[in-house]
């Protein structure tokens, strides 16, 4: 199959901000909280963890591409249609006649308690059959920044190799960030924690969360220096500890930024929204304390609305909130439409 990516008029594939590789599914949501075998109607969305970034990235601002493969079917055009709504580049996308693309049905109730429930019909999926032959490479290759998850190489060994292929070092090789997403339901073999390991050592800038180390490899939650030391090849490691906050490792510093106080809605897509946040502040260029603040921001987006996807604050919005001194920061308190309020949130005691 021919490359389909963008093209300026040269002929050689347009450079954006960020292209992100990775499975995304249609959701379906019931309109009403209730176990999945009670609930009669569903609200359709779309669900990806490395299309959940760039669509957050392609709503600050940034030029954003989503390389995958879906079904030639209705729900492939569905993702298509819907991902390319936000912005995001969508023209490196390839369709898959001989398979499906991936769907899942979650609940209502957040992840987060013991009533949530999640149904994946992936297994086989269009995406879960991506290799280096079937997917466009120059188009994923052709971001300042491109962003990989350890999600995709759960799906298939074709699709870890493919994982391996893009970490491998060359000439005109973007800067690879990679969330570890370790989701144990999608190992079968036992390889996780080898597999994961492996790919984060080759990656420029990890995310990574302590209770995902802790599942993964073992490392004892509290310590972000012995995560470093099992990683100790990116230039740039986050750490997240849930609600407490995140710290970011560089050779010879840490960095740390407490997370807001936030009314949780859902925390579906959270940790995307984060990683997008701090994306968008490192193509800016800003300081450590600013990237991780502006991941916190973005987080609480995602964490104040029900769906996958969240539109982050303005850039100036969260600009102003990121410069606030660290008693002003630690006051804030963010509910559902903080996005939308045209001045800062009220600053409130923390709990």
């Amino acid at each position: 199959m021919t490359d389909t990516g963008p093209r300026n008029a040269q002929g050689a594939t347009e450079v954006v901000d960020v292209v992100a590789l990775g499975e995304s599914m249609v959701t379906f949501v019931p309109t009403a909280p209730g176990r999945l075998a009670d609930v009669g109607h569903f609200a359709r969305g779309i669900g990806g963890a490395e299309s959940n970034v760039v669509c957050a990235l392609a709503a600050a601002g940034h030029t954003a591409r989503w390389v995958s493969r879906v079904g030639a079917d209705a729900f492939g055009d569905h993702l298509v249609t819907a991902i390319g709504a936000h912005g995001v580049d969508v023209a490196s996308v390839r369709r898959d006649p001989a398979r499906p693309t991936g769907v899942y049905f979650r609940t209502a109730d957040d992840r987060s308690t013991a009533a949530h429930e999640v149904a994946y019909y992936r297994a086989g999926s269009a995406a879960s059959a991506m290799t280096v032959d079937s997917v466009d490479l120059t188009a994923a290759r052709a971001g300042r920044v491109l962003h990989l998850s350890g999600i995709t190489a759960a799906l298939s060994p074709g699709c870890a190799d493919l994982l391996r292929a893009l970490l491998r070092p060359g000439p005109g090789r973007p800067l690879i960030s990679f969330d570890v997403n370790h989701r144990p339901g999608l190992w079968r073999d036992g390889d996780a924690g080898r597999v994961l390991l492996e790919l984060a050592r080759a990656a420029d800038l990890v995310f990574v969360g302590e209770d995902e180390a802790a599942q993964a490899w073992g490392v004892r939650p509290g310590d972000p220096g012995a995560i470093r030391d099992l990683l100790p090849e990116p230039e740039l490691l986050v750490v997240k500890d849930a609600g407490r906050g995140a710290t970011v490792l560089a050779a010879s510093s840490a960095v740390f930024a407490p997370a807001l106080a936030v009314d949780v809605v859902s925390t579906t897509g959270a940790g995307d929204a984060f990683a997008a946040g701090f994306l968008s502040a490192t193509l800016r260029g800003l300081g450590a304390r600013a990237r991780l603040r502006h991941g916190h921001l973005t987080a609480a987006a995602a964490l104040t609305t029900p769906g996958d996807t969240a539109v982050p604050p303005a850039r100036g919005h969260a600009d102003r909130l990121v410069a606030l001194d660290d008693h002003a920061w630690g006051r804030l308190r963010l509910g559902p439409g903080w996005t939308e309020a045209p001045a800062a949130p009220q600053e409130v005691p923390a709990p």
